[in-house]
């Protein structure tokens, strides 16, 4: 059972459920579709207990927004339990067909960003829960990398705008890779 306030894997698939049935109730009967990241997916994927919303990096549109208000209502929750704020934070080269369903129904499809992404996502942040999550994401995509220098060049990718700070490979060395069983060099 879930703290009241918090949500966890089950109670965000139960609100999900009860938000295709909104839509199922109504509207224009297009499918909607939500693509999960940060601490949402991660409870989902039970690497992290709970969460405080659920995160979504495609826009939302206004027949989707209202059955989520009105799912929110139902459960005291805030309107914006699902919202699409993290869609700004969008990394350079996405691929929503590199993401994994995680519910489905006939008028409401949410999908998973890939770890990979998520940990990048959470590299441009970086506050102090970021880097919890960012432990917690490293042992899944370790395998993926073979110094903290291309990490960081991937950031670069995803965030070509970002300042350049040539102290990034040694800080996720130390700060992330080190505190996990798959440590990596800086170079």
């Amino acid at each position: 059972m879930s703290t009241p306030g918090l949500l966890d894997c089950d109670k965000i698939l139960a609100l999900l459920a009860e938000v295709a049935a909104v839509l199922d109730g109504g509207g224009d009967g297009r499918r909607h579709e939500a693509i999960v990241v940060g601490g949402s997916l991660l409870a989902v994927h039970h690497m992290r207990e709970a969460t405080i919303d659920v995160d979504s990096v495609r826009r939302l549109d206004t027949e989707l927004r209202h059955a989520i208000e009105v799912v929110g209502e139902r459960h005291g929750l805030g309107a914006h339990w699902l919202n699409d704020s993290a869609a700004a934070f969008t990394p350079a080269g996405f691929n929503p067909s590199e993401c994994e369903v995680l519910f489905e129904h006939r008028r409401f499809v949410v999908l998973g960003a890939p770890l990979r992404d998520v940990f990048i996502m959470k590299l441009y942040r970086a506050d102090p829960a970021d880097v919890d999550d960012m432990v917690t994401i490293w042992p899944h995509i370790a395998h993926g990398f073979n110094n903290a220098t291309e990490v960081a060049a991937a950031f670069y990718d995803a965030y070509p705008h970002a300042p350049d700070d040539e102290h990034l490979p040694e800080w996720i060395s130390k700060a992330i890779c080190s505190r996990t069983a798959h440590p990596l060099p800086v170079h």
